[in-house]
């Protein structure tokens, strides 16, 4: 993942970690392993030292051979931490600037070894990465991980304090019409809405045989005011902001009292909303219908994908907004797999399994892994900028951001980016009226090595925002850096990602 011939040109961040060793294995080494697998994976630089400026330097180790050795005993001790997570690839000896160095690459745990903790203490010893610091994970962080790690999803739960009664029947009703419409002759057709609630797993019987809702059966057909009861959290919440003036013009929240409040509903109320602003803005090529339109089926991935993979558990809710410039959806909870992987395709691991069936059968969302890719696809292909996630800690969420105009329109000063100016940099105007601060050509690349040191892969118009510049500009720096090996590329035109070198 790194460049180690070119090693000055890193610093510590949310994915690498540099410590001398020259008296040994650091305690901390242990807690920035664990901070590691409990967020995003990272690499630790053992006999490499940061200097004032935040640059990298290796140092003299003594004995780089007996600090894997004593590695490998103390990580294979479940005392000292509760699961070891590397194979022999994932450690090993390597020279930098003539000297020897041990690098440890740290994978991201997966869910149900979470939360990777030492000391045998979960409590106490679990630990996450925030910036260029580990922190002990909160009581929340530790809960949250523990739900994640369940076989069964977290909407599976039985809620026997609760009656059928707290089920919206006119939400029942008007799911069944729409899967009548899609699933014409189904065999729950026929059944009551009791038996068919049965069936979708919205409903679950006791041993005893009393009937109570189940978790997900609760998010999507509950009453707001019943749904709290579970989910003391729960919250969802749209916002139309048209202007810089005013906070929003138009907001539909499920606290309002004079809707259901449920996940059902509020997904086709914004649905709608957003349907009517993405058919103005998008000319549909030879009179497409706009539901049977890629960008349509994209908008309804995204929007589920936001709904099924949120922790209700989690606070500040379920969060939509459109601006003139974007949507943006944001949940709580990060993603149960890998970024990388969920961008590439083929795998699927929702955080709320059930409700995610319950969307199939009305055909709304993708339950082979192909969600993401399809959206990033069908929004290139309109000509918009790439859309782009984020995924952010204390408290966990994640964000994707759907831009609503083109690559050029960013181009062309229609979006604003903020860039930190350098040290003694001179600032300067683009067309459109943006500022913009001057950035050596040195500075650019240390800048995409900075930002793909945190992120495992980026397409040229991710770093031409980045860099607030044409993506031709930008591309012919992405073309010199994969000449002095520092990069690597794959993929052809738009769907082309770049990486740095192993």
């Amino acid at each position: 993942m790194l460049d180690l011939d070119h090693i000055e040109k890193y610093k510590e961040n949310n994915r690498i970690e540099a410590k001398k060793a020259a008296g040994g294995l650091p305690k901390s080494l242990w807690e920035t392993y664990s901070a590691f697998a409990n967020t995003l994976g990272g690499i630790i630089l053992l006999g490499v030292e940061e200097l004032p400026g935040h640059v990298l330097h290796p140092v003299e180790l003594p004995d780089p051979e007996g600090l894997v050795r004593e590695f490998w005993e103390r990580v294979n001790d479940p005392k000292q931490v509760s699961i070891n997570l590397l194979s022999d690839k994932n450690v090993r000896i390597e020279e930098a600037e003539g000297k020897r160095i041990v690098v440890i690459e740290v994978p991201r745990a997966q869910r149900i070894y979470k939360p990777v903790y030492i000391g045998g203490d979960p409590v106490n010893g679990s630990y996450r990465r925030n910036g260029e610091g580990d922190y002990h994970c909160t009581p929340e962080e530790l809960r949250a991980m523990y739900r994640d790690a369940g076989i069964q999803t977290q909407d599976m739960k039985l809620l026997e304090e609760l009656s059928p009664d707290a089920l919206c029947t006119e939400s029942i009703r008007s799911y069944r019409q729409r899967m009548g419409l899609v699933r014409p002759g189904h065999v729950w057709e026929s059944l009551g809405d009791r038996e068919f609630l049965i069936k979708l797993g919205a409903l679950g019987m006791t041993a005893s045989g009393s009937l109570h809702p189940t978790a997900a059966g609760l998010l999507m057909f509950g009453y707001e005011y019943d749904i709290l009861r579970e989910y003391p959290l729960y919250f969802l919440d749209y916002r139309e902001i048209t202007d810089s003036e005013s906070r929003w013009t138009d907001r539909i929240v499920s606290s309002s009292g004079d809707w259901s409040g449920n996940v059902y509903d509020f997904y086709f109320r914004v649905y709608n909303r957003l349907r009517q602003e993405l058919s103005r803005r998008f000319q549909l090529e030879g009179g497409l219908d706009a539901e049977d339109s890629p960008v349509m089926a994209a908008l309804r991935e995204a929007l589920a994908n936001c709904l099924i993979n949120a922790d209700y558990y989690g606070s500040r809710g379920v969060v939509v907004v459109r601006t003139p410039e974007k949507i943006s959806m944001a949940n709580p909870g990060n993603f149960r797999i890998d970024l990388a992987e969920a961008r590439s395709g083929g795998l699927s691991d929702p955080r709320n399994a059930a409700l995610m069936r319950m969307f199939d059968l009305i055909n709304i969302g993708e339950r082979a892994g192909s969600g993401i890719p399809s959206i990033y696809t069908a929004w290139t292909e309109q000509g918009c900028a790439e859309p782009r996630i984020f995924q952010c800690i204390e408290p966990d969420r994640t964000v994707l951001e759907l831009p609503l105009v083109s690559v050029e329109g960013c181009e062309k000063g229609m979006l604003r980016y903020e860039l930190k100016p350098q040290p003694g940099a001179a600032a300067s105007v683009r067309e459109g009226g943006d500022i913009k601060f001057y950035m050596s050509p040195e500075e650019k690349r240390e800048l995409i090595i900075a930002y793909l040191t945190d992120h495992v892969s980026a397409g040229s118009a991710e770093l031409s925002e980045l860099l607030g510049l044409k993506a031709s500009r930008t591309r012919d720096y992405l073309s010199k850096m994969v000449e002095d090996g520092i990069l690597v590329c794959s993929g052809a035109n738009k769907n082309r990602r770049y990486r740095l070198r192993s």
